[in-house]
């Protein structure tokens, strides 16, 4: 027996050994370029010296033996884009069968096959946020991606530095599922508050019950019947005890604030509003409790909630103070969030740092992973890409992405079939056609926004 148990442990660690090394890290020098940090300022003619996936060394003149060296003059170098509202690399999206469903985990529909993963590699994105989808109240348990396409192990994308996150929704998403696609709660939107606030008393109870259950194991010659686990409300038990991020979809103003009264309610102060398109309208409000706004550059009118926004909306919100970001919740535009980033600066006049840091040190602050990536500092990971053209001209185009310091995508060794994989179960009609039909729902002027005058600043 202890024979058979010794050969098991060994095949264990073994096991543990080759899941770590289907991670892999890198090493490369990259010289000469203009050296966008976004937290440090720009840095002109600089080198970055990578080691195991670990940014070593930033200076000039540095050298390193048996280190691939990538001369990267009259190109620019930044952290890799961090996208904090994706469902890119999900084979599901909703578990629509019930308001709450937080017992669900999106690390178990992530497809590393995804060519998404790709796609936004070539737009310099090298992190996204897995979400759960907005039908339910309080949805499924996200997951934090790195985009090491070319995995056939989904647990090779897993960040599994990155903090537990959770989907709620608030607005139309729940209502319109349950109340008029199911005929029960929530129907209206104090219906929605209503669950989220249930869910939370109950998960209040159920720790009760647990707590009473230890305390009764300490008496002498006790024999309590523990209480019957139930994962779902030990996610919620979790979210009460600052365990886990929520990251909500949100419209409209009241809505926000009013979720913001519940968690205060209840304690809870790691919240992020996603979409948040009257978030200009609370600005103060989301600056002084919560961890940030992830918005949308200028999407709006494509339902009657979010009639009322603006494409100042993430100026004004950084003005206010509230940590912001830029994402795509989709899985075409996560590829131009270098654009949307610029489409902000074009309307709210932001300098270049505060305009990078929406799609780099912001969305990282709100994933809970800012001490690990999102700015290019010694002893971060090395997730980079390089740009011919400065990211935010609307003539940049991402020439290389690096994620840990492996180079996962390159404009111009890559074999071609790379670019033309397309999905089995991918809809038929072209991409141009889809897209064209996808911008015009979203009432978006896709020219005049993409060449707006403050775009070409930096066509030079």
């Amino acid at each position: 027996m202890k024979t058979i148990k010794y050969i098991l442990s060994c095949f264990l660690v073994l096991g543990c050994l080759i899941s770590k090394a289907q991670t892999p890290k890198g090493s490369v020098l990259i010289k000469n370029a203009t050296v966008l940090t976004v937290t440090k300022g720009t840095l002109e003619n600089t080198d970055v010296l990578v080691e195991n996936g670990i940014i070593k060394k930033i200076g000039r003149n540095l050298n390193a033996p048996n280190i691939q060296v990538i001369d990267a003059s009259g190109k620019y170098l930044m952290p890799g884009i961090i996208d904090a509202h994706s469902h890119v690399a999900l084979d599901a999206v909703n578990e629509a069968t019930a308001p709450i469903t937080s017992e669900v985990k999106m690390a178990d529909v992530v497809n590393p096959y995804d060519i998404g993963l790709y796609r936004a590699l070539a737009g310099g994105v090298t992190i996204s946020h897995a979400m759960h989808g907005s039908a339910n109240a309080i949805g499924g348990q996200n997951i934090t991606l790195k985009h090491r396409y070319g995995s056939s192990n989904p647990e090779d994308l897993y960040m599994k530095e990155a903090p537990r996150t959770i989907k709620f929704a608030l607005g139309e998403n729940p209502t319109r599922v349950h109340g008029r696609g199911n005929g029960i709660q929530p129907r209206t939107r104090m219906g929605v508050d209503a669950v989220i606030r249930n869910g939370f008393n109950e998960a209040i109870q159920y720790k009760k019950a647990w707590a009473d259950y230890e305390n009764a194991l300490k008496q002498k010659g006790a024999k309590p019947i523990p209480p019957q686990y139930n994962s779902r409300l030990e996610t919620l038990a979790d979210v009460l005890d600052g365990k886990i991020i929520i990251h909500c979809h949100s419209y409209r103003a009241d809505e926000i604030y009013a979720l913001i009264n519940t968690c205060r309610e209840f304690g809870i102060k790691n919240i992020v509003f996603s979409h948040v398109n009257e978030g200009f309208k609370v600005a103060p409000e989301l600056a002084e409790y919560t961890m940030g706004a992830s918005v949308f550059a200028d999407w709006w009118a494509y339902k009657f909630e979010v009639y009322y926004s603006t494409a100042y909306n993430a100026a004004i919100l950084m003005e206010n103070g509230v940590i912001t970001s830029i994402n795509s919740d989709s899985g075409e535009l996560i590829r131009h969030l270098y654009h949307e980033a610029g489409k902000a600066q074009r309307y709210g006049q932001l300098d270049d740092d505060q305009t990078l840091a929406l799609i780099t040190i912001n969305p990282a602050k709100q994933l809970g992973i800012a001490d690990k990536v999102g700015s290019i500092e010694e002893g971060k990971q090395a997730d980079l890409v390089i740009f011919e053209g400065h990211p935010l001209s609307i003539y940049a185009i991402p020439q290389m992405t690096f994620v840990d310091g492996v180079k996962y995508f390159d404009i111009n060794e890559d074999p071609d079939d790379m670019r033309l994989k397309v999905s089995a179960s991918e809809a038929l009609e072209p991409i141009f056609l889809r897209e064209h039909e996808h911008r015009c729902m979203h009432g978006v002027d896709f020219f005049f926004t993409n060449f707006g005058r403050n775009l070409f600043n930096h066509s030079h």
